[in-house]
């Protein structure tokens, strides 16, 4: 039997995918021959069918013949469950004299509840204290590997069991503070590391790898619980990334403990005054483009959605973002730091665009309306159409108005000149004067 206490090092690398892999190097001591080992305290969710046990610098000393992952645990329900068909003592208490005495009964079943079979009668006692014999060789208090194996010399060595696991996940987080005037920020990573594993990974080297890694899932997954979550200690040092294959590959600065049923965060980068840019967009749609509108209003008060931009390079960016979720704050009068709005990243490379919608503008609306529809012939429309931006800051904005226009389509007229910025895109740059409105307006021909 090899505990935890038998652990000589421990590291575990983390995927984005609720997949881990473990590398647990003990000292055991095994007799020449065939022997039995037992591993405890390993990952209750541990897939068995990935499990490598060797003998570190001397892989062929030890043979596996045959491996049992035993991950149902001791508990009331699951000790009562291996005892169905076998013989319990049972406690009572005897009637007026406060004496006890015990009983041999067999247990029948234990669905919805527990059926004895006595010499003389069959009874579904409600509140039993039964006593058993033994504990089932199946059933442990610890999810547990045990492998029937040869070893080549008697004596103490280090193996290592290797094995994949569920129940360990990681994500990144980010925090941004923007400037008072739009044009910077204060970007902070984490690395929130959660278990649910079942076992503690103590004094661990942890290693995270961020990516669309392909996975074969072929997983005993037990049932666990989660009954509270903590959060752990902050690194002090930043992670070092690597390139790994396809992927990215984080190694934190120093060894960690993560506990069972945990969720700990460590720094993963701090930049100060990143370069950013704030945009204020109107998107439209391409089905009112081969079709005379019903009601020729598109839509009054329309949101004009606000974003951010910046670009992973430079200063202490420039390192690939695994993805997650940054959440934005802006000070107010006061100095205080409100929340203004989050969006999720994908993995950034490195000089990669960085591009955040924090909601829709207050103070900016739009109106649309269809002024014009013609049929030119069967596959040829041409429509024209006005948009008003109106601007209650008291500072002047520049909305940017995109239009996805299907099909082969050609700019008849428009009032502000435009880009063309794809096959199926229109954009302008519209100048809303301070607690104003613009206009725009265009006709497009389109043919299907």
């Amino acid at each position: 039997m090899s505990t935890v206490a038998d652990q000589r090092a421990i590291g575990i690398t983390i995927y984005n995918s609720d997949l881990a892999l473990v590398r647990d190097r003990r000292q055991v001591n095994l007799p020449a021959g065939e022997s039995h080992l037992a591993i405890r305290d390993v990952s209750g969710r541990l897939e068995p069918e990935t499990a490598l046990l060797t003998s570190v610098g001397r892989p062929h000393r030890i043979s596996v013949l045959e491996q049992n992952f035993d991950y149902d645990l001791l508990s009331p329900g699951k000790l009562l469950e291996k005892y169905v068909g076998r013989d319990v003592n049972v406690i009572h208490d005897e009637a007026g004299s406060g004496k006890r005495y015990t009983e041999r009964a067999r247990v029948l079943a234990i669905n919805g509840g527990i059926v004895l079979k006595y010499s003389d009668r069959i009874e579904t006692p409600d509140n039993a204290d039964i006593s058993f014999p033994s504990l089932p060789p199946n059933l442990r208090d610890e999810p547990t590997l045990v492998s029937d194996l040869t070893n080549a010399v008697t004596g103490p060595q280090i193996v290592e069991l290797a094995y994949l696991t569920g129940g360990l996940d990681w994500h990144a987080d980010y925090t941004a503070l923007l400037d008072p005037t739009d044009d910077h920020l204060d970007l902070r990573g984490w690395i929130t590391l959660q278990n649910q594993s079942g076992t503690t990974y103590r004094n661990a080297d942890v290693q995270l790898v961020a990516g669309d890694v392909h996975i074969v899932r072929n997983i005993v997954k037990p049932g666990t619980s989660v009954d509270s979550y903590s959060i752990g200690a902050v690194a002090k040092k930043k992670p070092q990334q690597e390139g790994l294959l396809e992927y990215h590959l984080y190694t934190l600065p120093r060894r960690t403990t993560v506990a069972n049923n945990q969720t700990k965060q460590v720094a993963l980068l701090s930049a100060a005054r990143v370069p950013v840019v704030k945009t204020l967009e109107l998107d439209g749609s391409d089905y009112y483009y081969r079709n005379w509108s019903m009601r020729s209003d598109l839509g009054s008060h329309l949101k004009v959605g606000t974003f951010v931009t910046f670009k992973n390079a430079g200063g202490d960016l420039g390192i690939p973002l695994p993805s997650g979720t940054i959440r934005v704050y802006k000070r107010d009068d006061a100095g205080n730091a409100q929340f203004v709005g989050s969006d999720d990243i994908d993995h950034t490379p490195k000089n990669e665009t960085v591009r955040l919608k924090l909601g829709s503008s207050f103070d900016v609306t739009a109106s649309k309306k269809q002024t014009d529809f013609h049929v030119v012939d069967s596959v040829t429309f041409e429509s024209a159409y006005e948009i008003i931006l109106s601007n209650a800051h008291k500072t002047p904005e520049t909305v940017l108005v995109v239009e996805p226009i299907p099909a082969d389509w050609t700019m008849l007229q428009t009032s502000i000149p435009f880009q063309k910025t794809s096959s199926s895109t229109a954009s302008w740059n519209v100048r809303v004067p301070a607690e104003g409105s613009a206009t725009l307006t265009y006709r497009v021909r389109v043919a299907f």
